[in-house]
């Protein structure tokens, strides 16, 4: 799950359905297509990137080298070239040479990449624990001197790479900011058949906020009836952002722990409403704790709480789950917040230390920014898209709609990029940020995790300053 909250419309989707390779280590997998996009559609690409003046000079070295537990390349999934790379492919002669590790080793194996001096050029940083992380640990270098933010490219996400600024360095490459890390996945004909109003209307006139959430479920939930609330795993943090606060921000360059923060006790102390009521499936009655999707489908669940890429299969499998009238809807907002905020998600790259070639990767880079800014790239993008995944054109427009939410008021976590013995802490369903919804009161797990968490996050920072 965690390695699913990556990214954006087309190459968010696309890259998670890349099937998990069961091999560990590093070996290098042959990165010849198994599928590509039709010759005409190559032709455009190439005219638009080589036609285009903020594609500037040439590679002499034309591979990088990418480690990681999904590979960008398309493959035996039936994956469609990723646009960015046919444009890397046509406008630069680039290639991208696939050094293939597991999520769960990938660090390790990086380390070990590292210091035998393989030359690996670049790694992913959207999962959210890369930053500070890498950079403290001294895995990853700044990318300054390879990207220009003030660019044409780069200036619609230049802020939000100013934001992940570690020792007055620029460490994480933010090609996009994406709202589909955590949206509120609901069928439309359970709310029809159950005289509930669409979530999608109450967004549309502004009315979709915890209340409103809130109210459904209290009409709708009947756990003798088999009628369930909200399931999912994870869920948590996603709806937590809509206060606009993150559990651990950054704020001049250094760390800083909100967890006894007003908004956060507000949220916290509602979710643990929510679980008093039974609204919370997970563990309520005879329900279990196995995650059951396909009762959105079958009627019984009202909301699924979930990163997007959940609906990023053909449509035969997220029909056959979700149903036919599937849709969904960012988290509501929270009323005291100043602005509409919904979780964030990044799609991010880091260049790594003693990496072979990382003027090719600020060529690549350049290249993923191209495709989302050019118009035609975009478009190319948009159908491949639909014709991969077959989309309705309103699915299409709330996922813009909740990308554009969240690059105007992006919410930036840091819990995962500090430590594991951080994330450990505040993932905890014991102590954690998600025990209330476990039936733990906030004050009782605030005041055992607050001082552990300063203490890591202290230790961090005063690095950073004697630096």
């Amino acid at each position: 799950m965690k390695k699913s909250a990556r990214i954006a419309l087309h190459c968010l989707l696309a890259m998670v359905l890349t099937v998990p390779l069961a091999a560990c280590g590093s070996d290098t997998k042959d990165t010849t297509p198994k599928k590509d996009m039709s010759t005409n559609t190559r032709e455009q690409l190439a005219e638009l990137s080589k036609s285009d003046e903020r594609l500037t000079g040439e590679l002499e070295n034309k591979t990088i080298k990418w480690m990681s537990d999904w590979d960008i390349n398309s493959d035996d999934t039936g994956k469609t070239t990723p646009i960015e790379l046919a444009v890397f492919q046509e406008r630069y002669g680039g290639q991208i040479e696939f050094h293939q590790t597991t999520y769960g080793a990938r660090y390790d194996n990086l380390a070990n990449a590292i210091n035998s001096d393989e030359g690996i050029d670049f790694f992913y940083g959207g999962n959210w624990d890369a930053f500070p992380k890498g950079a403290v640990r001294g895995m990853f270098v700044p990318y300054d001197d390879y990207i220009d933010l003030d660019s044409d490219l780069w200036k619609d996400v230049k802020a939000a790479n100013d934001a992940m600024v570690w020792n007055d360095k620029h460490y994480m490459a933010i090609v996009e900011v994406t709202g589909d890390q955590c949206a509120i996945i609901y069928n439309r004909k359970t709310m029809d058949e159950n005289g509930l109003d669409d979530p999608a209307e109450l967004f549309e006139e502004g009315k979709w906020d915890w209340d409103a959430f809130e109210d459904m479920l209290s009409e709708f939930v009947d756990t003798s009836d088999e009628r369930y609330g909200i399931d999912s795993w994870y869920f948590e943090s996603g709806l937590s952002a809509s206060t606009g606060v993150p559990y651990i921000g950054l704020e001049n360059g250094k760390l800083v722990n909100n967890l006894r923060n007003e908004a956060i006790e507000d949220y916290q102390n509602w979710m643990y409403g929510l679980w008093q009521s039974d609204y919370i499936a997970l563990g309520v009655g005879d329900y279990g704790w196995t995650s059951r999707d396909y009762y959105i489908g079958e009627g019984k669940l009202l909301f699924y709480p979930c990163g997007l890429w959940t609906l990023g299969t053909e449509k035969s499998q997220w029909s056959k789950t979700f149903g036919e009238d599937v849709f969904f809807v960012p988290v509501p907002k929270y009323d005291k917040a100043d602005e509409y905020y919904i979780p964030t998600s990044v799609n991010a790259y880091c260049f790594v230390k003693g990496g072979h070639n990382p003027e090719g990767v600020g060529k690549f880079l350049d290249c993923f920014r191209f495709s989302k800014i050019s118009d035609g790239a975009q478009e190319i993008s948009d159908e491949q898209f639909v014709k991969d995944y077959e989309w309705t054109d309103e699915m299409i427009e709330m996922k813009n709609k909740m990308n554009e939410m969240a690059l105007a008021n992006p919410v930036f976590d840091y819990y995962n990029g500090i430590s594991s013995d951080v994330t450990d802490i505040l993932d905890s369903s014991v102590n954690g940020i998600r025990a209330t919804s476990r039936g733990i009161p906030w004050n009782e797990s605030v005041n055992a995790i607050y001082d552990q968490t300063q203490n890591f996050i202290d230790e961090v920072n005063e690095k950073n300053a004697a630096e």
